[in-house]
Formats: structure tokens, C-alpha cells, sequence
């Protein structure tokens, strides 16, 4: 991108000399001959090109640098004043030199200063126009470059908040599965040796494939399928979990761990009555390129879970939304005595 903006750059800079020069060459052919021309002409566009050029590269981004456009301003007119009147003075020079004598009597007519600054007034417009040409071709190279350096530091700073947003993901869960799975080796070791398969899986999961900015569709259910079997085993006859999972195309992709603080939350603050089973009924269908989850637990202010950090995988969740599926995103929540269910609709990559 930066090549092309500078290869663009160049070839506008020639083109504009390059036409530039030839229409002074035009008229500078009726006068001279071709070699006063042609020196005439070269004179003429070395002093507007170390002018033009040592504004627009040198003065103009130091000013942008340090946000001192109305002293650059003040330099341009200077520098436009100057211009101007070397374009007089080497213009009435060459033709006191060059051109012929009745041509010369009728443009300096013995006064040699008042022809100088005769033209270095005429050549005020077109002092101006070569110099803000100059410098509005830098200034335009000089925004961009502004706005692509912008750009990178915003998109650092959210990759550093969706980095931060997902290391945050609670590990109060790890450590109940961890010392479940301890608990259960005293009971049953081939049953306790299959869980530790799939935490294994999970933790694999969750170091290693969760660096790139988007996983399979397919990693990630399983990733969560893994981690409510785990779940289901946990909880025993204390919880009925129903699942329904209808995945059409399992190569879609998301972005890594966006939907495990969902089920994270249904699990540590599911409800149980006294004498009754707690549930948590599931659904994820996805279409195209639209995923819908629905996670329905039991749920009562009068036996809920106690947590330290309630709604934490929530807010979590909502972050990451707004910064990676900003206006493709739709989160609501309905909390009743009875239930507390989530439903998510994502439009997906």
C-alpha cells in the first residue's frame, strides 16, 4: 500500500512538470530560439521545484508534526512572494539576453527593475497555483499515511482489549472440574481418566487454537460439547441437561471462546429447588451465515448460586461483541422467578 501511494505520488509529480513545462514551452518557443528556450525553461522549473518541493516535503510535515499549520501558512506566502519574483527575474534576465531587440524594447523598455517586478506580480497566480498544487499533493500523502497509522493503533488496541477479554474467561469452572475429576478417581478411575481426556482437549483448545482471530465452527462446539459432558458428569443426577446442536456448515468461522462464558454462566448459576432437579436446556442451530443460541437454566433469587463475580462473563461477552460483530450482533436476556434465558444471534463471517 505505501509503495503504491508513492508510485502514485511520483507519477503525478511528473505528469504535473511535465505538462507544467510544456506549456511554458509553448510560449517560450515564440520568443527564443530552441537552446534559449530550453535553458530559459530549465531555469524556470529548478527554482519552482526547490521552492514547491522544499515546502511540501520539508516545512509541511514537520507542521503537521507539530500542528503548526498557521506558521506554514504564513511561510507558503512568503514563499509564494519569493517564487513570484524569481519567475520575473529570470524571465525579464533571459530576455534582456535573449530575445530579439524589438521584443525587448517593447517588454523592458530600458527599465529592467519595473519589468522585474511587472512580471513577478503576474506571476503571483501561478506561483500560487504551484505551490498549493505541491503542497496539496504532500498534504493528501501525509493524511494517509495519519489515518493508516491510526488505523494500525486502533486495531492493536482492540486486538489487546479481545486478548484481554478472553483471558479474563473465569477459571472458577476449571478448578471445580479439576477437583471433581481428583474426587472421582477415588470412584471410578476409568470414568475420571475419560473426563481428564476431554479437559485435556479443552485446555488444548483453549492455548493453543485460540490465537488466530477466527477457529471452525466445528472446534469451536466441540470445544463446548466437551465441556458440558464435563459438566453433566459434575452435576449427575442434580441437573438435567438437554442439548441440541444443528450445525450446517461446520467450516464457518468465529472468532475463538465467544461463546463459553454463555454456558459458563448457565452452569455456575443454575438454580436447584429443594427436592427437585435444576436444568439447563440448549440450542444452537446455525444457517448460513447466522448462528442462534438459546441457553434456558433454572433459576430462583431465593437458591441461586452464590458467586463473586456475577455477570462478569456477560459484560465479557457483550465487550467482545461490540468490538468484533459490531451491528451484527443481537444479545437478550429475560430473567423471570422461574428462569433465566439467554438467546444470541450472530451473523458470522
Amino acid at each position: 500500500m505505501k509503495l503504491n501511494i508513492l508510485y502514485r505520488r511520483w507519477v503525478f509529480i511528473v505528469l504535473f512538470w511535465g505538462l507544467f513545462g510544456f506549456a511554458i514551452w509553448i510560449q517560450l518557443i515564440k520568443t527564443f530560439d530552441v537552446g534559449a528556450a530550453s535553458f530559459l525553461l530549465l531555469s524556470l522549473l529548478f527554482a519552482c521545484f526547490i521552492i514547491a518541493h522544499g515546502l511540501s516535503d520539508v516545512l509541511l510535515p514537520k507542521a503537521l508534526q507539530e500542528n503548526k499549520m498557521k506558521t506554514f501558512l504564513i511561510q507558503c506566502f512568503f514563499n509564494v512572494l519569493l517564487l513570484a519574483f524569481l519567475i520575473g527575474f529570470i524571465e525579464t534576465i533571459f530576455t534582456q539576453l535573449y530575445a530579439d531587440e524589438i521584443f525587448r524594447e517593447k517588454e523592458i523598455n530600458g527599465d529592467i527593475v519595473r519589468a522585474i517586478w511587472t512580471r513577478s506580480y503576474s506571476s503571483v497566480p501561478s506561483a500560487a497555483l504551484i505551490i498549493g498544487t505541491a503542497c496539496g499533493l504532500r498534504f493528501y500523502v501525509e493524511h494517509h499515511r495519519i489515518e493508516q497509522n491510526h488505523a494500525r493503533l486502533q486495531r492493536i488496541h482492540l486486538e489487546a482489549q479481545i486478548k484481554l477479554l478472553q483471558d479474563q474467561i473465569n477459571p472458577h469452572l476449571m478448578f471445580n472440574v479439576l477437583n471433581h475429576i481428583h474426587i472421582l478417581m477415588q470412584r471410578d478411575v476409568a470414568l475420571a481418566s475419560n473426563l481428564l481426556i476431554q479437559f485435556s482437549d479443552i485446555l488444548r483448545y483453549q492455548l493453543y487454537e485460540c490465537n488466530r482471530e477466527f477457529v471452525d465452527l466445528e472446534r469451536e462446539i466441540k470445544y463446548l460439547k466437551d465441556l458440558v459432558a464435563i459438566e453433566q458428569v459434575r452435576w449427575g443426577d442434580e441437573l438435567e441437561v438437554q442439548c441440541q446442536w444443528d450445525i450446517q456448515n461446520p467450516k464457518q468461522h468465529i472468532t475463538p471462546l465467544l461463546l463459553i462464558p454463555l454456558i459458563e454462566n448457565a452452569f455456575k448459576h443454575v438454580s436447584r429447588m429443594p427436592n427437585e432437579k435444576g436444568y439447563i436446556h440448549l440450542s444452537c442451530q446455525q444457517r448460513e451465515k447466522t448462528l442462534e443460541l438459546r441457553i434456558e437454566n433454572s433459576y430462583s433469587p431465593a437458591y441461586k448460586t452464590p458467586s463473586h463475580s456475577q455477570g462478569l462473563g456477560l459484560t465479557n461477552v457483550r465487550k467482545r461483541l461490540s468490538i468484533q460483530y459490531p451491528d451484527r450482533h443481537q444479545l437478550d436476556i429475560d430473567k423471570t422467578d422461574l428462569s433465566f434465558t439467554l438467546f444470541l444471534k450472530l451473523q458470522l463471517n
